[in-house]
């Protein structure tokens, strides 16, 4: 791992370490389900999805930190 690098690869899966780019664990779970609707073609409207969202999942990670939430988000499945 870089020091720029966001993710930490464990035994278990990758752990993103979001720091700021959500204040809430809810609204980094809101951005995910939209992205998922968008690709479902689900029709407009729909929250907005950060440019970086996909680059991040295809990391495919099993928890997602915060700095301002003790919430964790993890994948309903893996």
């Amino acid at each position: 791992m870089n020091r720029s690098d966001p993710a930490v690869r464990q035994p278990d899966g990758t752990v993103i370490l979001a720091g700021q780019a959500h204040d809430f664990a809810f609204q980094f779970g809101a951005a995910r389900l939209a992205l998922r609707a968008a690709r479902d073609g689900v029709a407009e409207p729909l929250p907005p999805v950060p440019e970086w969202l996909p680059r991040l999942l295809e990391r495919d990670p099993a928890r997602v930190l915060f700095a301002h939430d003790g919430a964790v988000w993890e994948p309903s499945s893996r």
